[in-house]
């Protein structure tokens, strides 16, 4: 018989459920909010304290790694172009999904409570100002360490991919830096792994928060978008994701075993961010060489969201079906070329998907004001969201390692059976 052991992924999901408790008790209690959300904030900054420095510390050392500036520039185009083949499949499944199940047809507005979304409306303006053009020239830095201090991911993704060529080009003098910066990656992943103790106080806390705000009933008018958003996301983590990993030679429940800790506590933050380190650590244990996990898994935080993608096609389509508005086909392709550039060309904005949704729906006359009426429960549709767009980055940097031909097939096995045994 096995001993039972209280592993991270079952200490966080007695957090989940303990807040959900709290929070369902003590419904409509400011104090909860009170006393819980320092401690959710904390954990969240403690997550993002960290975040930059292994980035970029180990970007700095596979490219170095590398040196070779051809090699990096064909990773980069492949990486982009297979984020954006799936996330237009994401976009096209959503579109499918929302007028297979109709989600929003018979919704009664009158019933409906009304969130805040004045905050993404004035993210939308400041954002919308700049052109797709604009984005584009932004990944350049002009200052890095105002870049680095604000967390501007392609800037700090740039910088350091040059930077390791710089390394790479000097050859022996560059060996201290790189030693430097090596040093600075095993610190950080140690700091992480500490972290990681204080994750199911954080989960708690988060939950109990969100829970208490919008209670148990503000889910049951909208129950037929939230069972649409989580059965979607499951096909497309199956059907989609499933495929291409079986084409690839690997596994989705691979992916998921792997991760099981990491998705559990992206489930409960509704962050990606939360997870980031540990999802480069564990993908390079898998058989995925350093430059590769280091380059794909951040840059995939920008350009490959797929389950975001997939919820802002849902969601656009939902809206129209409660305000009875009749989306033709040409309207559907425009939406989802819409699609396209603005989850691209906003990406790393807070609120992400409410933020790409305001600055889409006019384009095919859908009210903007519809989406206050979803506001109340997106952290819960964002939470699923987030475990696709998790499962999707992590998948990539299997993907792109195949494609070079470096993927470490026998390492892959030998962290799995170390897995298997250890549970």
């Amino acid at each position: 018989m096995k001993k039972f052991k209280f592993t991270l992924a079952y200490q966080i999901l007695v957090g989940l459920i303990l807040g959900i408790i709290v929070g369902a008790v003590f419904y409509g209690n400011p104090a909860v909010s009170t006393y819980l959300q320092p401690i959710g904030d904390i954990f969240i900054r403690l997550i993002k304290m960290i975040v930059v420095p292994i980035v970029i510390s180990t970007l700095i050392i596979g490219v170095a790694g590398t040196g070779d500036m051809k090699k990096l520039g064909k990773l980069g185009g492949k990486t982009i172009l297979y984020f954006e083949i799936v996330t237009t499949i994401a976009i096209i499944v959503g579109l499918l999904a929302a007028n297979m199940i109709k989600p929003g047809v018979g919704v009664d507005m009158t019933k409906l409570a009304k969130g805040d979304i004045q905050k993404y409306v004035d993210t939308t303006n400041e954002v919308t100002s700049h052109s797709l053009a604009d984005t584009f020239v932004n990944i350049v830095p002009s200052n890095i360490v105002q870049s680095l201090a604000s967390g501007d991911m392609l800037a700090i993704i740039f910088f350091a991919v040059l930077f390791g060529l710089g390394i790479a080009a000097i050859g022996e003098r560059g060996k201290p830096v790189l030693a430097f910066f090596q040093g600075t990656a095993d610190a950080m992943f140690w700091v992480t792994n500490l972290i990681m103790k204080f994750a199911p106080f954080g989960v708690f806390a988060l939950i109990g928060v969100t829970v208490s705000k919008f209670g148990v009933e503000s889910l049951i008018p909208l129950g037929k978008l939230l069972i649409c958003v989580y059965a979607t996301m499951l096909f497309f983590i199956a059907a989609v994701l499933g495929v291409i990993a079986k084409i690839c030679g690997t596994s989705v429940l691979h992916l998921i075993k792997i991760l099981k800790d990491e998705l559990l506590l992206a489930y409960s933050t509704a962050s990606s961010e939360t997870v980031l380190p540990k999802v480069m650590e564990k993908m390079e244990k898998y058989g995925c060489p350093k430059d590769v996990v280091s380059f794909v898994i951040p840059t995939g935080y920008s350009f490959n969201l797929d389950g975001s993608t997939l919820y802002q096609a849902l969601a656009a389509i939902f809206i129209a079906q409660m305000y009875g508005i009749q989306l033709s086909i040409m309207d559907q392709i425009t939406l989802m070329l819409v699609l396209m550039v603005t989850s691209k060309g906003i990406a790393g904005v807070p609120g992400v998907s409410f933020v790409v949704l305001l600055a889409t729906l006019g384009s095919v006359g859908i009210p903007l004001e519809g989406l206050a009426f979803i506001a109340g429960i997106d952290r819960i549709l964002d939470m699923a969201r987030t475990v696709v767009n998790v499962i999707g980055n992590s998948l990539a940097a299997v993907v792109m390692s195949k494609w070079e031909g470096r993927f470490d097939t026998i390492k892959g096995k030998e962290y799995l059976n170390s897995l298997e045994k250890a549970a």
